[in-house]
């Protein structure tokens, strides 16, 4: 191969191997739904304890989104994502292996510790070390490898939903290998150039950048860095607290909190049992939870081939109205009982297509963009464990709300939130396509009722 060939596929191995983050954590997340109706049955549990057996797993999201930024600045992103692979694999073991209910929670919470982890640095370390006419595609690859392991764990879960009283047990033992493959790929890739520059690693971080894009796009990376680093010299300990941070941090949680309230995890952690809601029995249930994690995954290209062309802003307005549109019908559906058989199916995928090709790619893409190299650990820290909690509260009380209110009440108040998303992004959220991150920076600074740097 020549040199812009050997530049090209080291670009993309290193954002595969942080990708596979991705896979896990979709993986993670999807792989209970198959084993709802199983461990409800074996464990005897009631709605809210299913909901939280379901959820415990978003709590340690939480913790794990937290710690994660501020453990990756010290740390390296690098080596902070090889520690979660391990605590993948060892999770995925634990919960295959749990003897009671306590146990299996506890496994779920710590698994949740690497899910969280995952979540913000796999997308930071893509556009950390992304040229900046590629980051939105191959941030991208991060929310497609989410997806690709929201349909493995849907087809174990069908493959696997009738071989015995274990089968539950062996749902989750799957986690492993991925997990295993997860480190290898990482043992490949190299420290991300920011955090290297931030820590004085000036030549190392200026050798990867040459190998990922030239001598000549290195040498304008390292420049933009060193302004940046010119212009922002505040500690990064409570400097979102500062006026000029603040703003940003509060699009980074109502972003998160709009994206989970819009209902997308109530679908990929509870699709058999919405399905089955609508009459359908729980193999065919199980089968159209497979069609919409391959749905969800192949609508992910199209944000792939579009987010640095079309860009994020108009990525963004289309998959909210498209999610609005979806869940209204789904709501009249159910209150006119025709929510049975396709027509359930055919709007929940619709409501998928639009997320997948639209929202869940450019949301990763934005909080690993937004935000400034000083704090951007400690940022995404905020925005994504906001992002979790938001994601537990519905999770946890999807199942009652579903039961006590029907599906008419509760997927009418999930349309709502998508309107909401629309409006929010349509005022507040500016097109950052092919600008360097020291460049948005800038951008966020200019815009009125800033404070500027």
């Amino acid at each position: 191969m020549n040199t812009r060939q050997n530049q090209i596929f080291y670009k993309y191995l290193v954002s595969i191997a942080a990708a596979m983050g991705g896979l896990m954590f979709g993986f993670d997340i999807a792989i209970i739904s198959g084993t709802v109706p199983f461990i409800q049955e074996h464990f005897a549990l009631s709605d809210l304890a299913l909901g939280w057996g379901v959820s415990s797993l978003l709590a340690g999201c939480m913790v794990g989104a937290l710690l994660a930024g501020k453990i990756s600045d010290r740390l390296g992103r690098r080596r902070t994502l090889l520690s979660v692979a391990i605590l993948f694999a060892g999770t995925s073991l634990m919960t295959a292996l749990a003897g009671n209910f306590t146990i299996f929670v506890t496994a779920r919470i710590l698994g949740g510790l690497a899910v969280g982890a995952s979540s913000i640095l796999s997308p930071l370390y893509i556009a950390e070390i992304s040229p900046p006419a590629d980051r939105g595609r191959l941030v991208a690859f991060n929310q497609l490898a989410i997806t690709l392991g929201i349909l493995a764990s849907y087809l174990i879960n069908y493959l696997f939903h009738d071989i015995g009283d274990d089968n539950w047990r062996c749902m989750f033992a799957t986690g492993v290998l991925p997990s295993m493959i997860f480190f290898s790929l990482l043992c490949l890739a190299p420290e991300s150039p920011r955090w290297l520059y931030q820590h004085g690693r000036i030549e190392e971080a200026r050798s990867i950048l040459t190998r990922i894009g030239g001598k000549t796009a290195a040498a304008q990376e390292i420049q933009a860095m060193k302004k940046a680093q010119r212009i922002e010299t505040t500690p990064s300990g409570f400097s979102l607290l500062r006026p000029e941070y603040r703003r940003l941090a509060l699009v980074g949680v109502v972003l998160s909190i709009l994206v989970q309230t819009s209902g997308i995890n109530t679908i990929i952690d509870y699709a058999p049992i919405i399905l089955k809601s609508a009459g359908n029995s729980i193999d065919v249930a199980l089968f159209q939870t497979f069609i919409i994690g391959f749905i969800n995954f192949g609508f992910t290209f199209v944000a792939i081939f579009t987010i640095d062309r079309i860009g994020r802003k108009p990525l963004y307005l289309i998959g909210a109205c498209g999610m609005a549109v979806s869940l209204i019908l789904l709501s009249a559906a159910f209150y006119l009982g025709h929510a049975t058989g396709y027509v359930g199916l055919a709007l929940i995928l619709m409501f998928i297509a639009f997320f997948s090709a639209c929202i869940g790619p450019v949301f990763w893409v934005l909080v690993s963009e937004i935000f400034p190299t000083k704090v951007r650990g400690a940022a995404m820290s905020l925005t994504v464990f906001t992002n979790w909690a938001a994601n537990a509260t519905v999770v946890l009380f999807f199942p009652h709300v579903l039961k006590q209110f029907g599906g008419g009440t509760t997927f009418g108040f999930l349309a709502l939130m998508s309107v909401f998303m629309a409006v929010f992004t349509w005022v507040v959220i500016p097109e950052t396509k092919e600008r360097s991150l020291e460049d948005i920076e800038t951008l966020w600074a200019d815009r009125p009722g800033s404070s500027g740097h």
